[in-house]
């Protein structure tokens, strides 16, 4: 098999509740950081891949406001 590495993009709308916003900030980034690879055995079988590494090379939680 050839191998490749892809840069993957995703966002996501968290809401969570927090003593304030720099909190929420913090915690979604540092609890939401790790992503695992979801792919099962018979996936990588049936497909014919295999992720080698999962590297985090941004994580920045940007924008927020508070619900009321």
């Amino acid at each position: 098999m050839k191998k490749y590495e892809v840069l993957l993009t995703r966002s996501y709308m968290v809401t969570i509740q927090a003593e304030n916003e720099d909190q929420a900030l913090r915690y979604t980034e540092f609890y939401l950081g790790d992503c695992p690879d979801l792919s099962k055995h018979k996936d990588r079988m049936e497909q014919k891949f295999k992720i080698k590494e999962i590297e985090m090379t941004f994580n920045d939680a940007f924008e927020s406001k508070e619900i009321i």
